[in-house]
């Protein structure tokens, strides 16, 4: 574990970064767009890069995904870039999304459950 505070309703066991590659915007509707998806819930941290045009993101996926932060580019006009990396990007971040999702809601399968040292055999 890391010395790292996380945002209220992040794990760090379900956090991830993803980078997406906008679609050049003006800094105005950029930092609106910032502000917007700073604002929601389980989202760690978030940050435009202007030079590269790349927007930078943390959140606890047993959450929120990537189409919750498409979402509100959509609402503002602000579109992923079209090239075919960030295309498939895009795809296996879903995937990766959906995947710890349904493994934070999925009981484990095995007897042994978490070693907590208050259950030992004396």
């Amino acid at each position: 574990m890391s010395e790292k505070e996380h945002r209220l309703g992040v794990s760090e066991a379900t956090l991830v970064v993803r980078h997406l590659k906008l679609v050049d915007m003006s800094e105005e509707v950029m930092t609106k767009v910032v502000k917007e998806i700073d604002e929601i819930y389980g989202l760690d941290s978030v940050s435009y890069d202007k030079a590269s045009h790349t927007l930078h993101i943390a959140y606890d996926a047993s959450r929120i995904c990537i189409d919750c932060i498409e979402k509100v580019l959509q609402e503002n006009a602000v579109e992923v870039s079209h090239d075919w990396w960030t295309y498939f990007k895009e795809g296996y971040y879903r995937f990766v999304d959906q995947n710890v999702k349904d493994n934070a809601s999925t009981e484990p399968w095995s007897c042994h459950g978490s070693f907590t040292g208050s259950n030992k055999k004396k």
